[in-house]
């Protein structure tokens, strides 16, 4: 349970400063950007991990990174 609060607490803050540090008006909602933290941690864990079974959760600087690549990929394809 507390992993699970831990993580959209996380998320929160990660997609905050995702928002924050990503140039240009982001457009999203409070649940909007708990799912790009969450988001952002998991795309930066698959890409840190290179293909080793032992996947985790990215640091903070890179699930900031990864939250950023989502904010980009979201304005390219929608």
């Amino acid at each position: 349970m507390l992993n699970i609060i831990g993580a959209i607490v996380s998320g929160a803050i990660i997609g905050v400063l995702a928002r924050f540090f990503f140039p240009g008006e982001v457009d999203m909602g409070f649940f909007a950007t708990i799912a790009l933290g969450i988001g952002g941690s998991l795309l930066a864990g698959l890409v840190t991990s290179r293909g080793r079974s032992d996947f985790h959760r990215a640091g903070c600087l890179a699930s900031i990174l990864g939250g950023m690549a989502l904010i980009l990929i979201g304005r390219l394809f929608f």
